[in-house]
Parts: structure tokens; sequence; C-alpha cells
């Protein structure tokens, strides 16, 4: 094995162990993502049940509840504990795809933009949009599946009973294309996560080592870890609203769709319920985006270092 030596810390220069850091950050990258998403994931749940509630003038006037609290509570009554971990599972399965790829491609890719900020947040918004596009399929079937769990609390026969059977039905009923509905406003909102997330988090961190504000630690990663989830969440919410508003739609026979498009969604979402409805789930999104992200860069940058690796 090569050794070289590149501002006096070893690296690995050979194929062989390249490829071995390579999948070593995969398998870490998917590990970090499992366990923050099982740890926050009441909160995606909240957020979600949230954003699907449009406004009275699409559908019929409604008492359901507008608050994070008292989705919160709905859910509870509803569905008791495991009410909060309706779609899990497709939860988990979408990020073993998709953050492996945003983590690995945004790593490798970064150090074309020099100490650019706007490139690197460039390069953050790709790898986010091309780890999205490719895992879109996932995050359908948890949207629906987390949509299902309203259905159940309103008497109303959920429309899939697990992963498979969801795969299966999407494409019966709306065809292969069917798993990507949603897919542009999907891959939008990845680019402006990714783009505020992977860059803020990166730029952050390294403010705050080069400041001494100190060291390359758990404090540094939960600094930068929170200030990336803020500068994402701002960024992507209107895209999440639109994406989680047209994910939900179902092309099966005799069911109306609200939205044509896209902007379609956006322009009738900020015509009935106000601009503000674009931010709709702003804090739950945030409460979830921080948790997640420190859960998320402390699990990854220790699983890193126990594997020999340096820090992101």
């Amino acid at each position: 094995m090569d050794v070289g030596d590149v501002g006096g810390v070893a690296v690995d220069v050979g194929g062989g162990p390249v490829e071995k850091r390579t999948s070593t950050k995969i398998v870490l990258s998917s590990l970090s993502a499992a366990i923050s998403e099982a740890v926050t994931f009441p909160i995606d749940i909240v957020k979600t049940r949230l954003q699907l509630q449009v406004g009275e003038s699409l559908r019929r006037p409604s008492t359901a509840a507008t608050s994070a609290v008292r989705v919160a509570a709905h859910i509870w009554s509803t569905g008791g504990a495991s009410g909060f971990y309706d779609g899990l599972k497709p939860a988990i399965f979408r990020h073993l795809l998709y953050t492996p790829i945003r983590i690995v491609c945004y790593e490798n890719l970064r150090n074309l933009a020099g100490d650019s900020v706007g490139g690197k947040a460039l390069v953050g918004g790709v790898s986010g949009a091309l780890a999205q596009v490719l895992s879109s399929p996932a995050d359908l079937i948890k949207v629906r599946m987390q949509a299902d769990g309203l259905l159940m609390s309103q008497g109303l026969p959920v429309r899939y009973t697990g992963i498979i059977h969801a795969f299966n039905k999407i494409i019966q009923s709306e065809g292969v294309p069917g798993l990507w509905r949603g897919v542009l406003p999907n891959a939008q909102r990845a680019f402006l996560v990714n783009m505020g997330e992977l860059s803020c988090y990166d730029q952050a961190k390294r403010f705050i080592i080069k400041h001494e504000v100190c060291e390359d630690n758990v404090l540094a990663h939960t600094m930068a870890s929170l200030a990336s989830g803020l500068c994402a969440t701002t960024l992507s919410c209107p895209a999440d609203v639109v994406k989680t508003r047209m994910m939900n739609q179902s092309s099966v026979k005799n069911c109306k769709t609200l939205y044509r498009t896209s902007y379609d969604c956006l322009v009738k979402t900020v015509k009935f319920e106000g601009v503000m409805a674009l931010w709709k789930g702003f804090f739950p999104t945030w409460a979830r985006l921080g948790p997640w992200q420190f859960v998320f860069w402390i699990s990854y940058e220790k699983f890193r270092q126990a594997s020999g690796l340096s820090s992101f």
C-alpha cells in the first residue's frame, strides 16, 4: 500500500485503499442516517401531516388540527406511540440510498470548488438532487404511508399495507413512471436542502476550527450541524411543501387531482392559503433537521474516527 503525505496527514494513494475508504463511507453514512431517521421520525410525521393539510377552498371545510402540537395530539389519540412511526421502514430504506450518494458525491467533488462558498453550495445541491432522483420511489412510498396514517385516523381504509405492497400497487395503478411522481419538486427540494446543509456544515465547521472557537470535536460538530439545519430549512421549506403535496396525489381513476404540475401546486397554495403557507411546517421541519443533523453528523464523525478516516 502506497502512502503519501498531504498537509502533514498521511493518506492512502493506492487504488485499493481509495475503494475501501469509499465503501466504508457508504456503510458509515447509511448507518448514521438510519440512526438519525429512527430518532427524529416522530417529528417528520408531524411535519408531513401539517403540510398535507390543504386550504379550505380546495377541499371541504375542515376542523383538522392546524398546529404541530394539535397534530401530534391527534396522532397520539388515534394511533398511540406507534402512530408516530407510520412509514419508518420506507424512510430508512430511502436513506440507505439517498444519504450515501449525496455525502460521498459531495466529499469527492468539493475539491473542485476550492475555497469558493458558492462552488461548494452548487456541489452540495447537485449531489443532493442526484441522490434524490435515484431514491425518489422510496421517498414517494414513505410520504404515502405517512399519509395513510391520517386516513386511518379518519376511519378510512389505508392504501398500502407495506413497502412491497405499495411498490406493486403504485406500478399497477400508475405505471412505473408513477414511482417518480413529484420527482421535480423532490429534486428541487433536495438541491436546496443539500446546498444549505452540506456546504453550510462544511464551511461552518471549518470557520469554527480556523478561528479557534474550539477544536474539531463534538462541540464543533454540534454548532455546525445546528447552523446547517437552519439554513437548509429556510431554503427548502417551500419546495418541501410542494413536493409533499404532489407526491401524495394519486392518479387512480375517479380520484380528483388537485394539482397538475409543481407550478400549479405552488400557485394554488399561495392563492388559497397565502405565501406563508409555503413555510407551513417550518418549525417541525427545523425541529427535525436540527436533531437529525446533530445525530447524523455526531454519529458519522465518530464512526469515521473509529474507522481511521479523517474528519468530514
